[in-house]
Order: C-alpha cells, then sequence, then structure tokens
C-alpha cells in the first residue's frame, strides 16, 4: 500500500471524490506544510498556520496507479488558481501535490509540466509540488464530511 496527499482547495469535495475510486482503501483530511504542530481547524482557517487543507490517501498500486490519482486531481479544482478555490481564499486553500517518495515526485512533475506544455489552462499552473511533511488529521466531523450528509460534491470540476 502506498500514500499519496494532495492539497486543491476545501478538503470535503476532494475526499469524496477520491474515496469513490476504485483501488482507494481509505482517505482522511487534515493539515499539513505548515508550521503549526496539530493545528486545529479553526487555527487554520486564521490564515497564519502555513497549512493547507488536504487529503491524505491510502491506494493500492497494483489497482491504481499513482498516475490516475494524479489524473483525478488535476480534474477536479483549478490548478492555475494561487491560494483560492472558487469562493474560498487562503493558503489553506492552495493547490499542492505532496510527494512521499522520489518516484511520486518524478510522475506528479512530468504530470504537471504534460499539461503546461498542452496549454491545458489559459494561466500558468500555480501547483506546488513538495515533500510531504507531518500531516495531522482534522478534527473528526471533518472526516467523511459529504458522505456523512449525502452529498457527493461541493465542488466545480474543471
Amino acid at each position: 500500500m502506498e500514500k499519496a496527499t494532495f492539497a486543491a482547495g476545501c478538503f470535503w469535495g476532494v475526499e469524496a471524490t477520491f474515496r469513490q475510486m476504485p483501488g482507494v482503501l481509505s482517505t482522511r483530511v487534515g493539515y499539513t506544510g505548515g508550521s503549526t504542530d496539530n493545528p486545529t481547524y479553526k487555527e487554520v482557517c486564521t490564515d497564519h498556520t502555513g497549512h493547507a487543507e488536504a487529503v491524505e490517501v491510502e491506494f493500492d498500486p497494483a489497482k491504481i496507479p499513482y498516475s490516475d490519482l494524479l489524473k483525478v486531481f488535476w480534474e477536479n479544482h483549478d490548478p492555475t488558481q494561487r491560494n483560492r478555490q472558487g469562493p474560498d481564499w487562503g493558503t489553506q486553500y492552495r493547490s499542492a501535490i505532496f510527494f512521499h517518495t522520489p518516484e511520486q515526485q518524478t510522475v506528479a512533475q512530468a504530470s504537471k509540466e504534460s499539461l503546461e506544455n498542452a496549454h491545458r489552462y489559459s494561466k500558468p499552473i500555480a501547483t506546488q509540488i513538495v515533500p510531504a511533511v507531518t500531516f495531522y488529521p482534522a478534527e473528526d466531523y471533518h472526516q467523511q464530511y459529504l458522505e456523512k450528509r449525502g452529498q457527493a460534491s461541493c465542488h466545480v470540476k474543471t
């Protein structure tokens, strides 16, 4: 089993999208990439912790390759937005890929370059590709938030 971590705006919709994918074993939402230990949602929302709202995905690479996860990541948010997605703004809503292995880094960078070279977007891609650091799970009420409320999505596909 492997882990992948993505930030693409509000983590509720991102998590719901990944949970539906065959080969994804589990997901959890949380905070990563900042300087505060064990941040709370309230602290992250101040835009002072440096953390992104993110989703940690545990997947079986024999059933779903990392490149397929990246494809879903790119297609389900606007990677040209810097520190925002839709009505949500702040560094906690930035677009980022937190790689766990050198192989993930290579594949993520290649996928970003491929999209840039294809001129898929009218603006430059703002997505960060950075090493995974400590992931702090969000509070229980955030886990599978949309699923608990009978909703499938809360974000706009590009």
